[in-house]
């Protein structure tokens, strides 16, 4: 069975930082591709950030510079340091794994940024 958890999220104020892991369980973590999508409140889902098998990461424009993406295959964990956080990166956020066509998918944690 393939499970996904996510933590680390919460409530922090605009400027602050938070950590996102995600440990991952009934896979072969190194082959998939890992990230972190996030859904606001009323928005579709959108894609944050991804870190491939090789460690090639990608990143929304709306992110750049403030977060990263990095794994540990070594503890099948993914982890997203977020830094500068403002209001509008407020959401639930996702954890993902992805390998051909298949995607598997946590069940997501709340980062709420506050003013």
């Amino acid at each position: 069975q393939v499970q996904l958890v996510e933590s680390g999220g919460g409530s922090v104020q605009a400027g602050g930082s938070l950590r996102l892991s995600c440990a991952a369980s009934g896979i072969t973590f190194s082959g998939n591709t890992m990230g972190w999508y996030r859904q606001a409140l009323g928005e579709p889902r959108e894609l944050v950030a991804t870190i491939t098998s090789v460690g090639s990461t990608d990143y929304a424009d709306s992110v750049k510079g403030r977060f990263t993406i990095s794994r540990d295959n070594a503890k099948n964990t993914v982890s997203l340091q977020m830094n500068s956080l403002k209001p509008e990166d407020t959401a639930v956020y996702y954890c993902y794994a992805k390998k051909m066509w298949r995607t598997y998918w946590g069940q997501g944690t709340q980062v709420t940024i506050s003013s």
